[in-house]
């Protein structure tokens, strides 16, 4: 039986998906600034990799993509060692 027919009785249970694009350090100050439509500089762009979590876990590694406008994450490889 392949991995997706073991879990088709769970098949429509919603999860939730992490996509960790990066991390930065900020002073207080910087985060009280935000507002909605604020912009928040990173270190990655489209083509790096990324991890993935599902279920506070990490399920599988991606990149970056761009399509259009519209910024999404391709997955390259599962993470086996869970």
């Amino acid at each position: 039986m392949r991995p997706a027919e073991e879990v088709a009785h769970i098949a429509d249970m919603p999860m939730e998906v992490e996509v960790l694009l990066d991390k930065r350090w900020s002073k207080m100050s910087e985060i009280l600034a935000l507002e909605e439509g604020s912009v928040i500089e990173m270190g990655r762009s489209a083509g790096e990799n990324i991890d993935i979590y599902i279920g506070g876990k990490l399920i599988a590694f991606g990149e970056i993509v761009i399509i259009e406008s519209i910024l999404g994450v391709r997955i390259t490889d599962f993470n086996l060692d869970r």
